[in-house]
């Protein structure tokens, strides 16, 4: 965990398609190559959910860890978006709306992702080119 510190790093839930897409929606528009990626299934996935006292069980897509600060939810996917290139960022001008409401919308979708979006069996692994930007 040590060798991660001062990385943006998103978990991600490795089987959800949703979530695989999310990823792949952040790689292609990180111009900067500010994050890096695990699977919450992976090793390093695992130790950094420890690390953090967290459970997998508890969180429905993905996590920001971010200057060792731990996000979830709908502020982690607009600090994500408030980083990327293009007009991304300008999504960020929804964090003033409570976060509860944000939240509700989240969770709304995160309980139906596999229903509507689907599932894989196995977690989806990245191509060669993008390995580096992966944890392992």
């Amino acid at each position: 965990m040590t060798g991660f510190q001062g990385k943006n790093i998103i978990l991600f839930d490795g089987v959800c398609n949703l979530c695989v897409g999310s990823v792949q929606f952040v790689l292609k528009r990180d111009t900067r190559n500010l994050f890096l990626f695990a699977s919450m299934q992976s090793r390093s996935g695992q130790e950094m959910l420890r690390h953090f006292n967290l459970s997998a069980d508890v969180f429905n897509s993905f996590l920001l860890i971010e200057s060792g600060r731990v996000y979830h939810r709908s502020t982690a996917a607009l600090r994500v978006v408030k980083n990327l290139g293009g007009a991304w960022p300008l999504l960020f001008c929804l964090f003033p709306v409570p976060r509860v409401v944000r939240d509700g919308v989240y969770d709304w979708i995160a309980r139906n992702r596999y229903r509507w979006f689907g599932r894989k069996d196995e977690c989806w692994l990245p191509t060669p080119e993008l390995k580096n930007r992966f944890l392992d």
